[in-house]
C-alpha cells in the first residue's frame, strides 16, 4: 500500500511539472499583459509599462519565466517555511493571498452542495431502482434529466426571481393563499401516492391522507405567520425524533433487532428531555462548542448503544449514534429559526433576508447564530442551483449500478437463503453498488474545487472560477497558474482516493 501510494504521488508531480509547463506557456502566449497599458494615454505610460514589466518579469523569454515561477511555486512544498511565492497579479497582489481568499468562497459554495447531491441523488437511484418502472421510477428520472438539461444560468436566474424575490415579497404578509394552499396539498400528495406505490387502494389512501394533512398544516402555518417567527417546538422535535430512531434503525439493524431500536429510541428521550437544559448554553455558542456538543452527543448514543447489549453491540451503536446526531440536527435547527425574527429585523437585512449576490451582507453585526443565518441565507440559493443540475448524474449512475447488482447471482443466492429483504438490499446491495460511483464522486469533487464559474458569476461570489476566468480575460498568467496548482493536486488526490475506496468497496481489487 505505501509503496503504491509513494509511486502515484511520484507520477503525480511529474504529470504537475509536464502540464503546469504546457498551461503556462498558452496563456503566455494567449495575448499581451501589457496592451491595456500601451493604448493608454497617461502620461506616465512608460514607466507603467516598465513597472508591469519588471512585476510579471516579461523581459524574460516565457520558457524561462516558468522556471522562474516554479521556483517560487517550489517553495509551497514546505509546510510552515513561509516560502509559498506563486508570483502576483496584475494589481500588484500576491497571488497566495488572492487564492486564499478564492478557497474559501469556493469552498464554502461547493462544499454543501457536493455533500447535499451526492447523498440526495444516490438515495433517490438506490430508491428507484428497486422501485423500477414505477410512477416513482419515471417520475425521480424525469424531473432528473429536467434539471440536468437546464442552462445553470437560467436556473439561477430563476432561482433569484422567486427564491429571493418573490419570497422576500412573501414575507411582507406571510399569508398563503387559499388556492396556493389547494395546489401544495394536491401536488404533495401525488409525491406520496407514487412513494406508497402497492395497490390502487394503498395509494388514494396515501394521497387523500397527505392533501388533508398537508392543507391543514399550510393553513396553520398561514394563520399563525409562521414563516415571520418560525419553530419547531418540543412537541415536533419529540415526534421527528423518535420517526429518525425508528427510520435509523430500519436502515441500520431492522426492527426486529429490538435492542438497537430501544437504544435509538432511548439516545431520542435523551435528546428531547435535555431541550430545555442546553438552551442557555446555546445562547452563548461558538463553532468549536457546537462542534463539541456533536461529538459529545454521537458518544452518548454510543455508550448508550454498548450499554444495552444484545448479540450485535455494533447496530445499537450506529442506531443510537446517528439518531444522537441527527436529533443535534434537530435541536440545532430549532435554535437557528428562535434566530429568524433577530436576524429579519436587523437594519441591514430590512425585511428581505435571502440575498440574491455576495457572500455575506456587508457590516453585519451579529451573534453566533444570526452572523451563520447570514451566510446560510447567501448560500442557499446558489447552493440549490449546484444541486439542481449536480443531481441527475448521481441518481442515474446510482440506479444504473444497482440494477445490475441486484440481477446478480449472488443478489439470489441471498434471497434464497431466505435472508430478509433490508439485508439483502443494506448488506449485499449497496456497498457493491457504490463502487462505481466511488470514480463519478471523486472526479466531480476535484472539478468542482476548481470553481463554478458561471454560478459565481450570476451570485458575485469571488471563487476560484471567477479568478481563473479574470485571469484568462486580463492575460493575467500568475493567478490562472495558482488555480490550476490547486485544481490539478485536487483532482490528482482525488483520483489517488478513488482508487484506495475501490479497494476497501471491492475486496477482489488489490492497490499493488
Amino acid at each position: 500500500m505505501a509503496t503504491y501510494i509513494v509511486r502515484r504521488i511520484v507520477t503525480a508531480v511529474l504529470i504537475l511539472l509536464g502540464a503546469s509547463f504546457l498551461v503556462y506557456l498558452l496563456t503566455a502566449a494567449s495575448g499581451d499583459p501589457l496592451a491595456e497599458l500601451r493604448a493608454s494615454s497617461s502620461p506616465n505610460k512608460a514607466q507603467l509599462i516598465q513597472q508591469r514589466t519588471d512585476l510579471l518579469s516579461l523581459n524574460v523569454p516565457a520558457p524561462l519565466r516558468y522556471f522562474i515561477w516554479l521556483k517560487g511555486a517550489a517553495g509551497c512544498l514546505v509546510p510552515f517555511a513561509n516560502t509559498c511565492d506563486l508570483g502576483k497579479n496584475l494589481a500588484g497582489q500576491a497571488v497566495t493571498e488572492q487564492l486564499g481568499i478564492a478557497m474559501v468562497q469556493t469552498l464554502s459554495l461547493v462544499t454543501v452542495a457536493v455533500i447535499l447531491a451526492i447523498l440526495i441523488g444516490v438515495t433517490l437511484g438506490i430508491v428507484t431502482a428497486l422501485r423500477q418502472y414505477s410512477a416513482l421510477d419515471y417520475g425521480v428520472t424525469f424531473m432528473a434529466f429536467l434539471f440536468f438539461s437546464l442552462p445553470i444560468f437560467w436556473a439561477a436566474v430563476l432561482l433569484k426571481e422567486y427564491g429571493a424575490i418573490g419570497f422576500n415579497n412573501f414575507l411582507k404578509d406571510a399569508t398563503i393563499p387559499l388556492p396556493v394552499v389547494v395546489l401544495l396539498a394536491i401536488v404533495l400528495g401525488l409525491v406520496a401516492m407514487a412513494i406508497a406505490g402497492g395497490a390502487a387502494t394503498r395509494r388514494w389512501i396515501a394521497f387523500g391522507a397527505t392533501v388533508v394533512a398537508s392543507a391543514v398544516i399550510l393553513e396553520l402555518l398561514s394563520m399563525t405567520k409562521w414563516f415571520l417567527t418560525p419553530g419547531l417546538g418540543l412537541v415536533v422535535i419529540a415526534l421527528t425524533a423518535v420517526g429518525f430512531a425508528f427510520g435509523i434503525t430500519t436502515l441500520s439493524a431492522g426492527l426486529k433487532n429490538k435492542k438497537a431500536l430501544y437504544s435509538a429510541l432511548i439516545t431520542a428521550g435523551i435528546g428531547v428531555v435535555l431541550y430545555f437544559p442546553i438552551q442557555p448554553l446555546l445562547a452563548a455558542a461558538t463553532p468549536l462548542m457546537i462542534v463539541l456538543l456533536a461529538i459529545v452527543a454521537v458518544a452518548v448514543g454510543i455508550l448508550v448503544g454498548r450499554l444495552m447489549g444484545g448479540y450485535d453491540r455494533g447496530q445499537n451503536m450506529r442506531s443510537a449514534a446517528l439518531t444522537a446526531f441527527l436529533v443535534g440536527v434537530l435541536i440545532m435547527a430549532d435554535r437557528f429559526m428562535q434566530a429568524w425574527p433577530a436576524y429579519f429585523d436587523n437594519s441591514k437585512i430590512r425585511g428581505r433576508p435571502i440575498p440574491t449576490i455576495g457572500a455575506s451582507t456587508p457590516n453585519f453585526d451579529g451573534d453566533f447564530w444570526t452572523g451563520t443565518l447570514d451566510r446560510m441565507t447567501h448560500l442557499l440559493l446558489p447552493t440549490i442551483a449546484l444541486i439542481l443540475i449536480s443531481i441527475a448524474s448521481y441518481t442515474r449512475y446510482s440506479r444504473g449500478s444497482m440494477l445490475e447488482i441486484m440481477n446478480m447471482d449472488y443478489i439470489r443466492t441471498a434471497r434464497a437463503k431466505g435472508l430478509s429483504e433490508r439485508t439483502v438490499v443494506m448488506r449485499h446491495a449497496f456497498r457493491n453498488a457504490l463502487i462505481p460511483l466511488a470514480t463519478v464522486v471523486a472526479f466531480d469533487i476535484g472539478g468542482l474545487i476548481g470553481g463554478a464559474v458561471i454560478t459565481e458569476r450570476v451570485f458575485s461570489f469571488s471563487g476560484m472560477g471567477t479568478m481563473f476566468a479574470q485571469g484568462l480575460l486580463l492575460v493575467d498568467p500568475n493567478p490562472v497558474m495558482g488555480f490550476f496548482v490547486v485544481v490539478g493536486i485536487t483532482a490528482l488526490l482525488f483520483n489517488l482516493m478513488a482508487d484506495l475506496v475501490y479497494s476497501a468497496l471491492d475486496p477482489r481489487v488489490k492497490v499493488k
